[in-house]
């Protein structure tokens, strides 16, 4: 693709394009795509991919109950019984549905501090994380 300024008049001065067969269209439109495209898929790809490791592992609930009474109770009452929604994780699939494991994670990994809610991936390793998940789970409210 050509750009020319040419004008007819002293007050036109939009680009005169002249065109190489839509060549140049077609190789501006690969470029974009080009350096677009690879950083949406795998964001997309990352966001799918995050499963909880301990999911349908009853043996883990018990020790995920311990943690999260210890970590979180403060916050989000014993046993995740808080009666302020906001706090509520026994909503969380209500709220967020099958993103409910992604959501958590990042909220608890990254914090939200304006909501008053702290960072904990420097405290609590990816399997403690996962464990109080795995309790979370079991004291869900139905839909």
């Amino acid at each position: 693709m050509v750009w020319s300024w040419s004008s007819s008049s002293p007050t036109d001065t939009a680009p005169d394009v002249k065109s190489n067969g839509g060549a140049g269209h077609t190789a501006a439109l690969v470029v974009v795509l080009c350096v677009l495209l690879p950083g949406a898929v795998p964001a997309q790809h990352a966001a799918a991919t995050i499963t909880n490791p301990f999911q349908g592992r009853a043996d883990v609930i018990d020790e995920g109950r311990s943690l999260f009474n210890q970590y979180c109770g403060h916050c989000h009452g014993t046993n995740a019984y808080q009666g302020e929604r906001s706090r509520d994780l026994r909503r969380l699939n209500l709220r967020y549905g099958q993103q409910a494991p992604r959501v958590f994670y990042e909220v608890v990994s990254n914090g939200r501090l304006d909501k008053g809610m702290p960072v904990w991936k420097t405290v609590l390793s990816d399997e403690v994380l996962w464990q109080i998940f795995t309790f979370l789970e079991t004291v869900q409210t139905p839909p």
